[in-house]
């Protein structure tokens, strides 16, 4: 199944792009489409996931045509 990716901040620059299209087998979680992208090292410094703009934990089951949203930790202050 197809799933589009949207990185933001220093995500979108690890990835080479904002926008992504990924194929992964039916029934994956989020966590299988992080570690098939090479980025489960965020998963521990804080990401936020969002599918189809709704919150989201790493264990949350994907479905064909979702919209996963990768929010890196923001720093400022």
């Amino acid at each position: 199944m197809q799933v589009r990716v949207i990185a933001f901040g220093p995500l979108a620059e690890q990835l080479g792009g904002k926008e992504h299209e990924f194929e992964i087998p039916p029934s994956s979680s989020v966590r299988f489409l992080i570690e098939e992208i090479g980025i489960e090292m965020w998963l521990s410094n804080g990401l936020s996931i969002s599918i189809n703009g709704n919150k989201v934990g790493e264990d949350e089951p994907l479905s064909e045509g979702d919209e996963v949203a990768l929010l890196p930790p923001v720093s400022g202050g």
